[in-house]
């Protein structure tokens, strides 16, 4: 889909998911499921078969977290009308927006630089000034698709594919960005502005640039598909229109399944990053009361952090420090709003408010960053920078880009010179390169690239140095392969310690870490809780290392959480809540205190985890708190009911509550909204089965198939389904959802174990042994590897499966035992 956290820039290109049966949505609000299932690894040999194939969808589907966190920005349709919405802020005085010619009345310098800025530009009427795309009776062909762009009297017209997948035209209402792409929005039935995702290619044609090309050149998306331009995942409404436009109200009528979107200005104006101005003016009139106003101008944010501050530059280390620490992060987070991978938790909050308030920002999720946090998928600048020295010495986006023009300080390495002495870094001996070439460029090295959309390079803002060893032993992205493509990580490795000596290992020192708990590694879990109580590591980073625990294991685990339960951080508050959901309830009760957390994201995570402990476990004074909460989260979700998420989301919680025909409801309405949205159509058949309803998961299911035959964990769910029903094709449909998700070792598990019940053992091992080499600390597959060789009679074999295991779960008695068992 398109989308786009620079606003103006162009937007942004959707990604499906890697495996789309997980069901984790790239830009939508945060699906979270719940449910505990006893491990495999507990279990005797001989139950191992009975029981894992009966319990695994519970733990495919409700054990797993699914998590969507991107901004929004690009496409959608908007009943638009310069409406000026009263905004409550943070002194609960009444505001409203005023627009840009009012601001312009006394700041007319910094509207003459923001009017040719990408926020300026950022969505634009559809004229003959703002539309630079090839309109000439224009042809491109994508699949079997042909679509025409020409001209109807003064309107711009896209001849394509329709929802139904039949040629129609269709009038350009918007240009959407401006460089190096222009995407096109187009109308659809019920207020809908849609993006689409055949897209202007802005850049001069010497750059490859004045053409059409697709967002996706390398699949054929055909409508009914959400990534297809008509689709749920190019909905400018909900995905895009927060970001490029100012005061955006998406009044999304869910009976009616339509939307009346309005904004106070049609592009990223004034009162986007300072909030409604109404009393600023007030206060800048010296209107009646004026006064009590003074304090703050009246400002509904208060954008001061760089106010009265230096940098004083340390000769004898080139670099410089801030006059006075940086005591907030207002102007960072105002930025962050749509410079961050995040998913929106709430409509409505103060403009000075956290930005936890209203939105739930992503981690250093492996699919989002690799482990040494560099960006992968499109996540923004936020999440980059939180992991930066420069964030934690004090550094403001201000510092280094004005912030009405967008552009930078300084040209080329002079914005990293007011902070870094040139005669110490912008040199030869420091960075090796031919002084003016592009590696001596700041930014080659400390800020590499890395392209979306097609043609839209985006800067890593995490400020590194480069590691190519981490690149040799994790397969990290290096600075040095950007320009030496023919050369190995190794020999980049070798060069930098021939010229620097010892290798600086720079600011973030976590990579190893994150892998290891990534992939379950002996010894992972107490090094992510020494990452996790690191307070000189980034706050992001040290969250990232909590969530990659999935359980509490032991009562020093326990300790060590409950301290982080007060940490400074949000983010870590919220990853330790959501460490706890698998927890006994008596351990969870840890959270409580989160229950009250100051920041929304914390409290909505906290939930979760509490929402399905029995109502006689909680004191008086506790149901009624555990209850608000529940409210509390219901509402977030409800504030996104336009997306088929929040449905499933409200649908879990339901489900967990008891009050299954209100659950049944949403997981149908998730899947009225988008009939391809997996786990909806998962959860739900699970629901049947819990119900005593059965026989109506499987036509759920088969109609989900049919028209996402990709779907992994859909496969698994009908494979389970038919296991229940004793019929032989299940392993078959294992079978599916393992190939179409390798990723998983649950799935190979699965299928391993449905070829062993049906009474090929020696078929299981080799599944196994496969899994294992792609896997090789997956501990279910560990068990049920060294129980079907032992089985066998593959002594051996049996017994480096279970000594990896007992290596890799030292505390675990059970565990222990099947190795003395093994070894006996």
């Amino acid at each position: 889909m398109t989308r786009r956290g620079k606003s103006g820039s162009g937007s942004t290109t959707k990604k499906r998911p890697s495996n789309p049966g997980t069901g984790k949505s790239q830009e939508s609000p945060a699906v979270v499921g719940h449910g505990e299932v006893r491990s495999a690894k507990a279990l005797p040999s001989r139950l191992l078969v009975v029981v894992a194939v009966l319990i695994v969808l519970a733990a495919a589907i409700l054990g797993s977290r699914f998590l969507a966190s991107r901004p929004i920005a690009a496409q959608l349709q908007p009943t638009i009308g310069a409406q000026s919405q009263p905004t409550l802020t943070s002194s609960a005085v009444a505001t409203t927006y005023i627009g840009r010619q009012a601001c312009g009345e006394c700041h007319a310098s910094e509207i003459r630089s923001w009017e040719t800025s990408h926020h300026a530009l950022a969505m634009q009427d559809a004229t003959e000034s703002t539309v630079h795309g090839d309109f000439n009776d224009a042809h491109f062909v994508y699949g079997d698709v042909t679509t025409t762009f020409h001209r109807t009297d003064d309107k711009f017209v896209v001849r394509t594919d329709g929802p139904d997948g039949a040629l129609q035209d269709y009038e350009v209402k918007f240009t959407f960005g401006v460089s190096p792409l222009e995407q096109y929005l187009l109308e659809l039935p019920g207020g809908r502005l849609q993006a689409l995702t055949i897209a202007w290619d802005s850049r001069p044609k010497a750059e490859g640039g004045q053409r059409w090309f697709h967002l996706h050149p390398s699949e054929t998306i055909k409508a009914s598909d959400p990534l297809h331009w008509t689709g749920l995942q190019q909905n400018w409404n909900f995905e895009c229109a927060g970001c490029h436009s100012t005061n955006l109200r998406r009044n999304y009528d869910p009976i009616g399944d339509a939307y009346k979107t309005s904004y106070s200005e049609i592009n990223v104006s004034c009162e986007s990053c300072h909030g409604p101005g109404s009393l600023h003016a007030s206060w800048a009139r010296k209107d009646a009361g004026w006064q009590a106003l003074d304090a703050t101008k009246g400002l509904a944010v208060s954008l001061d952090e760089r106010r009265d501050v230096s940098w004083t530059l340390d000769p004898t280390t080139g670099n410089s420090a801030r006059s006075a620490p940086r005591r907030t992060t207002r102007e960072i987070e105002t930025c962050a709003h749509c410079h961050s991978r995040r998913g929106p938790i709430w409509a409505d909050v103060p403009a000075d408010a956290p930005i936890g308030d209203g939105y739930r920002i992503a981690l250093l999720d492996d699919n989002l960053y690799f482990p040494d946090g560099q960006i992968r998928d499109e996540v923004y600048e936020y999440g980059s920078f939180l992991q930066s020295r420069m964030f934690h010495a004090g550094v403001t986006c201000s510092d280094c880009h004005e912030p009405h023009s967008l552009k930078l300080r300084a040209p080329g390495n002079g914005v990293c010179a007011q902070c870094h002495a040139p005669e110490k870094y912008d040199v030869a001996a420091h960075h090796r390169h031919a002084p003016d070439s592009v590696g001596a460029q700041c930014v080659s090295c400390h800020m590499p690239t890395r392209t979306y959309m097609v043609v839209d390079p985006r800067r890593d803002h995490s400020m590194r140095i480069p590691r190519p060893d981490l690149s040799a032993s994790l397969g990290t992205p290096n600075a040095c392969h950007g320009c030496h493509a023919d050369k190995s990580p190794q020999w980049a490795a070798d060069q930098i310690k021939s010229w620097y000596g010892a290798l600086n290992p720079g600011f973030q020192r976590f990579a190893e870490v994150l892998q290891a708990g990534s992939v379950g590694a002996p010894g992972a879990r107490e090094q992510l809780l020494a990452l996790a109580n690191d307070v000189a590591s980034p706050g992001i980073a040290r969250a990232s290392a909590v969530s990659r625990l999935d359980r509490v294991a032991n009562p020093a685990e326990r300790e060590s959480l409950q301290r982080l339960l007060h940490d400074v951080d949000p983010l870590v508050r919220r990853a330790v809540a959501q460490a706890y959901a698998g927890a006994p309830p008596t351990v969870r009760l840890d959270v409580f205190p989160l229950l009250d957390d100051p920041i929304r994201d914390v409290r909505l995570e906290a939930t979760q985890t509490l929402a399905t402990l029995p109502a006689q476990s909680l004191s008086e004074e506790e149901r009624p708190r555990r209850d608000k909460g529940i409210e509390e989260y219901i509402a977030s979700q409800r504030s996104n009911a336009d997306r088929p998420e929040a449905h499933h989301n409200i649908g879990l919680i339901l489900m967990e509550l008891g009050r299954a025909p209100e659950a049944e409801a949403e997981f149908k309405k998730a899947l009225e909204l988008d009939p391809n949205f997996v786990p909806a159509a998962v959860t739900l058949a699970d629901l049947y089965r819990g119900l005593g309803r059965d026989a109506e998961a499987e036509p759920v299911l088969r109609k989900l198939l049919a028209r996402s035959p990709s779907a992994a964990a859909a496969h698994l769910s009908l494979g389970l389904w038919l296991v229940r029903h004793g019929r032989h094709e299940a392993s078959a449909e294992f079978r599916q959802a393992a190939d179409l998700a390798p990723e998983s070792a649950h799935f190979g598990y699965v299928y391993a174990v449905s070829v062993a019940s049906a009474g090929d053992r020696a078929q299981a091992v080799g599944i196994l042994r496969d899994l294992l080499r792609r896997h090789p600390y997956d501990r279910e597959s560990l068990y049920a590897a060294a129980s079907f060789a032992r089985d066998l009679g593959h002594q051996e074999e049996a017994l480096g499966y279970a000594t990896r295991l007992a290596q890799l779960e030292p505390d675990d008695p059970d565990i222990q035992r099947f190795l003395s068992q093994i070894q006996q």
